[in-house]
């Protein structure tokens, strides 16, 4: 698999990671992940995870390349100076245009590998701006102030919204043309409608920090299959 590099510097190495690919090795460990693909390029001890994005959630990821930036770009993202910014298409319409969810997160005590707003939990807040809004869904930006795993998705839960194609927090249906088109046909020569979108609609788009004195704005561009659904929308106004 080919590596999309954003950037790359002795401290770090910034990636545009596809939907369906893990970040780091799971615990089976029978996946490919993108650090393993980092670590055949530039070997097992000159690659350290600095943060992470679920499978299938798309965009901009860092690794450092040394123990020296690991250290200082992790206290960067336990803090709040790293500016992280995502986009997504969500199921419904928004209330309020811009808004703060701020609830804390836990793991669920039954379900592995999914989370819970519980008082327990670790504060969490995520800020979301509506960018666009058309038939039933909205195109949205988030800010998080903080990392927890699945913020986004189950802050989006707690507020009576998911993220499209959310297989957890949400219906876990894929988008289809007729679900934007009214009076939709399939073609002649199609048996079955195929999905526009058929992941999960996270895209992790932008970054802002400073790391030794020198400061980085990173962007992952928005996926090709993203852009497609957002012109479909566009159309269907």
């Amino acid at each position: 698999m080919q590596l999309d590099i954003i950037t790359e510097n002795e401290h770090f190495i910034a990636l545009h990671k596809p939907s369906g690919l893990l970040s780091i090795p799971d615990r089976e460990g029978k996946e490919i992940s993108l650090k393993i693909l980092l670590e055949q390029r530039f070997g097992k001890g000159n690659i350290f995870t600095v943060h992470r994005l679920d499978k299938d959630t798309s965009g901009l990821i860092l690794f450092a390349k040394n123990a020296e930036s690991h250290k200082a770009l992790s206290v960067l993202f336990e803090g709040r100076d790293m500016e992280k910014y995502y986009v997504g298409l969500v199921n419904g319409l928004f209330l309020h245009s811009t808004g703060t969810i701020d609830a804390p997160i836990a793991e669920h005590s039954a379900k592995n590998g999914r989370m819970v707003i519980a008082q327990r939990g670790k504060p969490s807040v995520t800020d979301y701006e509506v960018l666009a809004a058309s038939k039933q869904f909205s195109w949205v930006r988030f800010r998080i102030h903080t990392g927890r795993t699945h913020q986004i998705r189950i802050h989006l839960q707690h507020i009576g919204h998911s993220l499209v194609c959310d297989p957890l927090y949400g219906d876990g249906k894929p988008l289809l043309l007729s679900n934007i088109k009214r009076h939709y046909k399939l073609s002649k020569n199609e048996l079955e409608e195929r999905p526009i979108l058929g992941r999960l609609a996270l895209h992790s788009y932008q970054m802002a920090f400073t790391l030794f004195d020198q400061s980085y704005q990173l962007e992952a561009p928005i996926p090709k299959d993203m852009r497609a659904t957002l012109k479909q929308l566009e159309m269907a106004v």
